[in-house]
Parts: structure tokens; sequence; C-alpha cells
């Protein structure tokens, strides 16, 4: 039997651990390495050409909707699963706009994990339950619509990744964490965004990310 070749990239020694003690309990799974950032997630998998990239959302030197991107255009035959923390359906979507096939929440059964490899592997998308399955239907049938706004599709990843924390009421700080950069760049990446997208407020932003469907409309509600 051919096993499934994973390359695993995150940014935590623990998870990584966890990771490849799940995945090698399997008998159709092989972890082929590790990687400890989106550099070394790439360059990786440009030598190695595993079957599954398993790719942490958030990692320094490059995200992982950067490496899913450049993978697609690299090594093909690679499909990228994203593990991400967060459970909203608009990063979902940009996960599947960046070329990714599988969106997996950290926080949920390590279950889910093996079943997106293997459903991955066979050429099906999949994405956590807590997510509904209609962002795939979308994707698949009008891909790119939610993002339609011409300003929006200016936004290169990054700053596409700092909107959304922007618009979700994270401090400069908080995304400076999360996207492991530096604040001095995530208010060079705000300043880009309030530019191109002719928005100079939270309030405005908010609003925007509403009405191209890349928020929901109860937090604005709330």
């Amino acid at each position: 039997m051919n096993r499934i070749r994973v390359l695993i990239s995150d940014d935590h020694p623990i998870v990584r651990t966890g990771l490849r003690q799940l995945l090698e309990s399997e008998s159709d799974l092989q972890v082929v390495d590790e990687a400890c950032d989106g550099m070394e997630a790439l360059e990786k998998t440009r030598i190695h050409h595993p079957d599954i990239l398993l790719l942490d959302i958030a990692m320094p030197r490059l995200s992982g909707l950067e490496v899913a991107e450049m993978v697609k255009t690299s090594t093909p035959e690679t499909k990228v699963v994203i593990l991400s923390m967060y459970e909203k359906e608009a990063y979902a979507r940009q996960a599947l706009e960046a070329g990714a096939m599988g969106y997996v929440l950290k926080g949920g059964p390590s279950e889910e994990i093996l079943a997106a490899i293997r459903a991955v592997a066979r050429g099906q998308y999949f994405l956590s339950s807590s997510i509904t399955s209609s962002v795939v239907n979308t994707y698949l049938k009008t891909p790119g619509k939610q993002a339609s706004e011409k300003g929006y599709q200016n936004l290169s990843e990054r700053e596409r990744q700092v909107f959304l924390l922007l618009v979700e009421g994270h401090s400069t700080a908080r995304i400076s964490d999360v996207l492991c950069i530096s604040p001095k760049t995530v208010e060079k990446h705000r300043a880009n965004i309030t530019i191109k997208l002719n928005l100079n407020s939270p309030v405005e932003m908010l609003r925007y990310a509403i009405r191209i469907g890349l928020v929901d409309p109860e937090i604005w509600k709330a």
C-alpha cells in the first residue's frame, strides 16, 4: 500500500511533535519532514514533493497563505491542508483562494486532521465540521465572488490577513503576535490598506468587510 507522504509545518515544536505522533500512528500516513517557518516549509516542499503539506496559517517569514499560493505554482502535485485557530468562514475562503484544499481547526478533534489529509489526498476538499460546507460550494461555483470588490483584490495576501484582524478589533500588538511580524510592519500594512481601500476608520473597514461578505453582519449588530 502506498502511504500518503506528509510534510508538517508549524512554528511550535510541541505542536509538530504532537502532529507527528498522530500521523505516524496511522499505517497509511508517512511524515517525510518538519518545517518551523514558512520559508522552510516552501524549501522542504520543493525538496521532498510530499503528497500533503500540513501547514499552519500563521508562521514567521512567510504565512501559511503565502506558502500555499507559492506551492500551487512551484509544486502543484503537493496538496495543502491549512491548520488554523480561526473559525471564521472568511479565513477558510482565503485559504481556498490561496490554493489550499483543506482547512482544519487546531482546536478540533484529531480525527478531523486525519480525515482532511485523506480526503485532500484523494482530490477532495475538506473543511472542519464547525465551518459550513457552503464555503466550499460557493468557492467552487463562483471563485472570488466574495472578494469581488476591486480594492480588496488589490490587497496582498498579508494585507488581507491584517485587514481581517483589524475588522475583528485586534490591536497592532495582537496582530503582530498572531502574524509574527513587527508592530512597525503591521502599521505599514495598515497604511497601505487605508490607501488601497480608501477607508479611514475601523468602522468604515468593518462596514466594507460586511458589504463584500468577509464578516458576518451579526458582528456589526453586536
